[in-house]
């Protein structure tokens, strides 16, 4: 993981496209800005994991089903 030290206003530039502004901090929070390509996917990392898990249980689903179709012909 990288850790970088910036002030309100100053930013970080990600893969040439995106762009990472410190907004505000407030105590132990702070405000980011971001600035990228219309085609970009950005998710809060809880909102991606679920995601990611609904889907694993969506294809295991899938297979499941299919298991069960072939069995039934046989």
């Amino acid at each position: 993981m990288l850790y970088l030290t910036r002030k309100i206003g100053e930013s970080v530039i990600i893969n040439d496209n995106i762009e990472v502004t410190v907004v505000d901090v407030r105590g132990k929070t702070i405000k980011l800005g971001f600035t990228f390509p219309s085609d970009a996917s950005v998710l809060r990392r809880e909102i991606y994991e679920r995601i990611q898990e609904e889907n694993r249980l969506a294809a295991e689903s899938g297979a499941n089903l299919a298991d069960a179709l072939r069995a039934k012909r046989k």
